[in-house]
């Protein structure tokens, strides 16, 4: 029985928990990525590009998940939402364990991601209720340092398991793993947010929250960049299984070299925490993005001019470039958009990561349905979204400028 109040928990356990619950997240996406030739073969897909969608579904859960959960721990208590969220990722893992139909895995895959998006916003809003300022940022980098670590040994979960077991165990296991994590938060985390403070849930609510985001300029661009690159992003992700381990034929060492490219991502998170104080997000964007674009340039030149399928070690140069990008971009555009939100940030947060996540997914989507033995339509993908990314980041920084020039 889920106790309605838990004691309170030292920050260290804080810490923990919270890392462990949006591993979750990476454990749900990452593991099974070295099991997608096999579930191929076992469901009898007509083509392996198929396999991709459940990486895609599960972020497209994740958006609706997001704009769904925040305004509902707001009305009814960040536990309660919580506890509906785990509630329906356990739903989406059980159809994930026991169907042999590829469109019903989609849908549990679809569950999963919606239900993740209930304790990942819950979690950052649980944050936000105890801490504020660089206390805030302080708890939040902790809580990131130890996450940064799963997408880096997920994809070596999955392959132990498929060693030892079929694919249908690594959802049995993230469920095991998610069903502890709920029993540890339910039984140790304290309610953040008292009944005076809780608004009432509504869907117009919600619409509203998404108009008024959409109407402030600076928001609307940043929004729109953070789901060109995440577009991007999900191309890597959908095709990166098939590109090192079928293609470059690296087969169980492909886990490494995931976990390789994934510290890229968690190096650059961290280096961003200390260079934005110095330079500032906006021209930290302007610089990474141009050196991602840049870079995709220079490969496809290599791909093209030089020799049609370049040596291993240019696509894991031109991945770890891209990726270390990646994680410069994306923590600044995500903050950048909510700068003006003010009040509204909780909302505005669930707002942002819902359309980032809704444009991303049928980009990503359409990248990897066009995967052709090669790392070509990821790069293709990566530069030109970058490309269009960057034209919208360098024209609010142009107009940024303008604007504090004007009230000089």
């Amino acid at each position: 029985m889920i106790p309605a109040k838990a004691p309170s928990i030292s920050f260290k356990e804080f810490i923990a928990m919270s890392a462990m619950i949006l591993s979750l997240i990476a454990l749900s996406i990452d593991a099974i990525l070295p099991a997608l030739p096999y579930i191929t073969e076992d469901l009898g897909l007509d083509h392996p590009n198929r396999a991709q969608l459940l990486v895609t579904m599960l972020f497209l859960g994740m958006g609706f998940g997001q704009v769904l959960f925040g305004p509902l721990s707001d009305s009814i208590g960040r536990k309660k939402a919580a506890y509906y969220g785990f509630c329906m990722f356990f739903i989406g893992s059980i159809i994930a364990i026991v169907t042999d139909d590829f469109k019903i895995l989609i849908l549990g895959r679809i569950l999963q991601g919606v239900g993740l998006g209930g304790p990942r916003t819950v979690n950052i809003a649980i944050v936000r209720d105890q801490y504020s300022g660089d206390q805030m940022a302080k708890v939040m980098s902790y809580i990131m340092a130890i996450f940064i670590l799963a997408p880096t040994v997920a994809p070596a979960i999955g392959q132990v398991v498929l060693h030892f077991g079929h694919w249908r165990w690594i959802f049995v296991l993230i469920l095991i793993l998610s069903v502890g994590t709920l029993t540890w938060f339910a039984t140790r985390q304290q309610e953040t947010l008292e009944m005076e403070h809780r608004r009432p849930f509504s869907l117009s609510g919600i619409s509203k929250g998404i108009v008024l985001c959409w109407k402030e300029p600076s928001t609307r661009g940043y929004t729109l960049a953070q789901g060109f690159i995440m577009g991007g992003f999900l191309g890597y992700l959908s095709s990166v299984q098939q590109i090192l381990q079928i293609h470059y034929k690296l087969g169980t060492l492909f886990p490494v070299a995931f976990a390789c490219f994934a510290i890229f991502v968690g190096a650059a998170s961290l280096l961003n925490g200390h260079l934005v104080k110095r330079m500032g997000m906006a021209k930290l964007c302007r610089i990474a993005i141009s050196f991602l674009v840049l870079n995709s340039a220079v490969f496809l030149s290599i791909a093209y001019l030089v020799e049609v399928e370049p040596h291993i070690s240019v696509v894991a140069a031109y991945f770890a470039g891209t990726l270390f990008c990646f994680g410069i971009l994306m923590g600044n555009l995500n903050s950048l958009a909510m700068e003006p939100l003010g009040r509204m940030a909780g909302l505005g947060a669930a707002v942002i990561g819902f359309i980032a996540t809704i444009m991303s997914v049928p980009i990503g989507a359409g990248i990897g349905y066009l995967y052709n033995n090669s790392a070509i339509p990821v790069a293709t993908g990566f530069g030109s979204l970058g490309l269009v990314a960057a034209i919208i980041i360098f024209r609010l920084s142009s107009k940024e400028v303008r604007r504090i020039k004007n009230s000089a």
